[in-house]
């Protein structure tokens, strides 16, 4: 298995691990992406998946589970990066022209791991991220160009109700790099 297609499952088993967790009563608590529940937050997850499944041809077949919503979700993504021609399979992205590996990288893979802190925070999980990914994700993210930050930053620029990152949320400096992660894309850590 690649590397990205490594990381992808890594990760996808961690937010899997959080999702089954969930107790029915704590679909509906907030979570920290305003106007978000936790429910929301699997919702996007599994959304997203189903856009990144667009260039290749595929789509997700729709369920009220959140679980099991996301465990087809991930299945479907793990055999486009298994599969040669399709994991290489080119498409325009809002950052440019990328395969479909490298966009289920830069996109759903980073997600699995930020909205698994959204999911942990509104379910009472642990919030601990794995340092590996919080140092990857900040040195991308530290590496967006300013004007491109604001426009991640601006509601609706990618399309309606699509927000990309809240306003940064100020940390110390000397504070865990998770901490200045979340602070960052706009999470309160």
């Amino acid at each position: 298995m690649d590397e990205i297609a490594e990381r992808y499952r890594r990760r996808a088993e961690a937010f899997e691990r959080k999702v089954a967790a969930v107790r029915p009563e704590q679909w509906d608590n907030p979570s920290p992406c305003e106007l978000w529940t936790a429910k929301d937050v699997v919702d996007h997850i599994v959304t997203m998946h189903g856009v990144m499944l667009i260039p290749v041809a595929r789509k997700l077949k729709p369920s009220d589970d959140p679980l099991t919503a996301f465990q087809e979700a991930r299945a479907a993504i793990e055999d486009v990066l298994e599969d040669p021609v399709l994991a290489l399979t080119e498409t325009d992205t809002p950052s440019g022209r990328m395969t479909a590996e490298r966009h289920v990288d830069e996109v759903i893979s980073d997600d699995l791991v930020l909205h698994g802190w959204d999911l942990a925070r509104a379910t009472g999980q642990d919030e601990t991220m794995d340092p590996v990914d919080v140092e990857r994700i900040w040195a991308s993210t530290a590496a967006i160009p300013a004007e491109v930050m604001e426009q991640f930053r601006t509601p609706g620029a990618f399309g309606e109700g699509i927000e990309v990152f809240g306003p940064e949320v100020e940390v110390s400096v000397d504070a865990p790099l998770q901490d200045r992660l979340l602070g960052l894309i706009g999470r309160q850590p």
